[in-house]
């Protein structure tokens, strides 16, 4: 936690003992003699430095450069293992009030960038270097930009104050090796989908984020927050305000199912009622007059409208609009170029081109098709699976296996995690170059054939077969957050009348379960109380 690293407990001096006997009598065991010596050596050897954001003295362990690169390469594992929202209105919005927030922060000049997870889990969590991150279903439960603000200025107080790296440094002293140990044990929170994914991924950095970093921290995220609000121009009271919300949806979640969790731990070690936090929050002070931003609610009910409410496991859904494939009992996903027809089997599957009709005499093509539009992609491509039968690596595989000694432009394929090897060989049937890969994942090796239907060396084989590899590379394991069906429950807003009632609204909700009680978590209504006349409301359809 970020105190100075150097101050064990001292007392005064028992009534009747001189101050000179008694000043400033350390009270260690031999352990925090040990510890402190401990410290006081790696401090020695440049292992503290100052908080950029507190000015206390921490134990950190490593360079703001390398700071950096840990949060590009944790990232790069964080979107290989989620979904994001696809929704650029609301992504280009929460990045938008996300930066406003950075610019007024300690460490204004890290590269932020702001990450909607299309997950309905109730949390966020940052990465080292300026990563930040929030499922879409923390975001149905907020009501205001300011509320907003204050959750993105709760990461961003992470990522000033370096918790994560002080917690790496603080894992390292404890087991004794140069690695991020200690914290894979952390319980992640909010269950669900979210925790799963990142820890099939392996980024304990992001399962640090999404445990939470302890009472200490967590208060000193919280109080950064609220003086990053003061300085954009929100009301501090937004940060109190906004773990209201989350902690009666934590209070309600207990009530049904007798699970705990939440945002950070927030609802098990950080109480709304909790006086610190108040003091730390009116500690940073009010908006003078003329500093309040006045943002426009209409925005903010733009970006949150439609957005979905729940979701649980079921069938794939595709989350862009180019021809993504999913195979669901081999567990992977790949894009096929655009317009080509599947068909599939058990282990095979192949996608083909239809032949393009030509202009009609006369008829010109639009100036707004694009010079790979006007290039026909023509061709096929095969995928079958087989069980590996030899612990050989892919290029072997494809030459002493599938028999093809002769491939051309020969190289390795490295992606998400898997290993793979292509190049271009001859089809036995009709002659002509043939695009061949194979990637190893899990017990099978996954065999791809493709071919152009343009005659060799024009300019439309080449472009098919850039195509054709670029679909190869594409291949992947489905992750979790692609299996989750939608739930068909979307947010829209409505003005309330002078007889609002959400008892009474509730009963032609859509909601399968708690209705009532769900509305009223989604507008900051609960457990009870009704919307003013004329007040906006989140409903669901």
């Amino acid at each position: 936690m970020n105190t100075h690293i150097l101050s064990p407990t001292y007392h005064s001096p028992p009534e009747g003992e001189s101050a000179k006997q008694g000043r400033l009598r350390p009270q260690l065991s031999r352990w925090g003699v040990t510890a402190v010596a401990t410290v006081a050596m790696l401090c020695l050897f440049s292992g503290c430095s100052l908080n950029p954001a507190t000015g206390n003295v921490n134990l950190v362990l490593m360079s703001e450069s390398r700071e950096k690169e840990v949060g590009e390469e944790e990232h790069q594992k964080i979107l290989e293992g989620v979904t994001l929202v696809q929704d650029k209105n609301l992504s280009d919005y929460v990045d938008e009030v996300g930066q406003r927030m950075a610019a007024v922060s300690h460490r204004p000049d890290l590269e932020y960038q702001f990450f909607v997870i299309d997950s309905p889990d109730i949390n966020a969590f940052a990465l080292p270097g300026g990563y930040v991150y929030v499922n879409r279903g923390l975001l149905a439960y907020l009501n205001s930009e300011a509320e907003l603000a204050a959750v993105l200025g709760h990461e961003i107080g992470h990522i000033t104050a370096r918790h994560a790296v002080q917690r790496d440094a603080q894992g390292r002293l404890r087991s004794g090796v140069a690695q991020v140990v200690g914290f894979g044990a952390a319980v992640l929170t909010g269950s669900g989908y979210i925790g799963s994914q990142i820890a099939e991924v392996g980024s304990i950095w992001a399962q640090m984020g999404l445990s939470g970093f302890g009472r200490e921290q967590e208060l000193e995220a919280d109080s950064l927050g609220a003086e990053y609000l003061l300085e954009a121009g929100y009301a501090p009271q937004a940060m109190l305000e906004v773990i209201t919300t989350l902690k009666n949806q934590g209070d309600f979640r207990r009530r049904v199912s007798g699970t705990a969790g939440g945002y950070h731990g927030l609802f098990a070690s950080h109480p709304r009622n909790d006086s610190r936090l108040q003091q730390a929050v009116i500690s940073v002070g009010q908006l003078p007059p003329g500093k309040a931003l006045a943002p426009d609610h209409a925005v903010f009910r733009d970006a949150i409208a439609g957005l979905e409410v729940g979701g649980a496991p079921g069938t794939p859904r595709v989350q862009d609009e180019r021809n993504r494939y999913y195979q669901t009992l081999l567990g992977y996903t790949m894009v096929f170029p655009d317009d080509w027809n599947i068909e599939e089997t058990t282990t095979t599957v192949e996608a083909r081109s239809d032949a393009s009709p030509a202009p009609a005499q006369g008829q010109k093509e639009s100036e707004e098709d694009s010079e790979e539009d006007q290039v026909q992609i023509q061709g096929s491509l095969r995928v079958e699976a087989q069980r590996i039968q030899r612990n050989i690596e892919p290029r072997l595989f494809i030459r002493d296996v599938l028999g093809i000694a002769d491939l051309q432009q020969s190289q390795p394929l490295e992606q998400y995690r898997l290993l793979g090897h292509t190049g271009i060989t001859r089809d036995e049937a009709t002659g002509k170059p043939m695009r061949v890969a194979a990637i190893y994942f899990g017990p099978r090796v996954f065999i791809f054939r493709g071919l152009a239907d343009a005659p060799e060396g024009t300019e439309e084989a080449d472009a098919t077969d850039d195509r054709l590899l670029g679909a190869i590379r594409s291949f992947r394991a489905i992750q979790r957050g692609e299996l989750a069906a939608a739930s068909g429950h979307r947010i829209k807003w409505a003005q309330a009348s002078g007889q609002f009632d959400f008892a009474v609204v509730a009963q032609d909700s859509p909601l399968p379960d708690y209705p009532e009680e769900t509305l009223r978590l989604l507008n900051g209504h609960y457990p009870r109380g009704q919307p003013e006349a004329g007040e906006w409301v989140k409903l669901v359809e």
